[in-house]
């Protein structure tokens, strides 16, 4: 681990996961934090956390943004002492929540999040078992409800985050930046060349929804895990109609005392 970005959510986190990518960084973003290691927080949110824990999760990962893994930034710097905090940030509260209201608006509306929730074995493991974790951060367990959100709690939330990473980051390793500041800032304090790229900007008004597909490998198994599900139901359904077509309600189930009781008479028999 050489990168821990302590940001919260909202605040520039798939730029910067764009830009340190750029840079030769493996990068784990929520993606792979929610659904590879998955098990580890669903784990740390109902039993706790050693330091060895957060070692295992990412001694194979360059740098880390978003939640959950910027909720534990400080365990996880703890596991590696040398890494470098960044503390990406936004002008004003109020743009913070504004963006992260719509972010959830967004969600909302999103078809995908809506099946994968109902149609995802990988979801189901995965994702959900973090509604724990999403309070802590965010003060509400859901995501995708903006009718359930809290935004005082959120603000309060994030004010707390961002005071405690600035008084608990080492100084000398500690980067207070905004993606609107581009390239200079981030590669001096990474020690590394600026890339004769424009600095990516990701996710504007929240439409990395749009991309989950494309820039996230989880996200495409997640897609085909919703079309296989969707066959199997309306195959189900379709089997179901033609059943009740041709023997009705009744006959369903005088089928079904007629299998049961084959069953039971060699099961008597044996």
């Amino acid at each position: 681990m050489k990168v821990i970005v302590a940001g919260m959510p909202k605040t520039g986190t798939k730029s910067m996961n764009k830009a340190l990518t750029r840079l030769g960084y493996s990068v784990y973003d929520f993606p792979e934090n929610a659904y590879l290691l998955g098990d580890y927080y669903n784990k740390i949110a109902c039993e706790g956390w050693t330091t060895q824990d957060f070692r295992d999760m990412y001694e194979n990962v360059d740098a880390i943004v978003d939640y959950p893994a910027h909720f534990f930034w400080d365990e996880i710097h703890k596991a590696f002492p040398d890494a470098k905090v960044i503390l990406t940030t936004r002008n004003s509260e109020e743009e913070w929540i504004r963006s992260l209201v719509n972010q959830v608006a967004v969600n909302d509306r999103s078809v995908l999040f809506k099946l994968m929730h109902f149609l995802s074995p990988t979801c189901w493991t995965s994702l959900d078992a973090l509604a724990v974790l999403r309070s802590l951060v965010f003060g509400s367990r859901s995501l995708v409800n903006v009718k359930d959100f809290n935004k005082q709690m959120a603000v309060k939330l994030y004010r707390q985050h961002n005071a405690y990473v600035l008084h608990s980051a080492p100084k000398d390793k500690l980067l207070v930046y905004n993606v609107s500041e581009g390239w200079d800032p981030l590669c001096d304090f990474l020690d590394v060349p600026v890339p004769e790229e424009p600095f990516p900007h990701k996710n504007k008004d929240g439409n990395f929804v749009n991309s989950l597909t494309t820039d996230y490998p989880v996200f495409r198994k997640i897609q085909r895990e919703i079309i296989v599900s969707s066959i199997i139901l309306s195959s189900s359904a379709v089997l179901t109609g033609m059943v009740l077509y041709k023997y009705g309600v009744s006959g369903i189930f005088s089928q079904a005392r007629t299998c049961w009781d084959l069953i039971t008479t060699r099961i008597w028999l044996s």
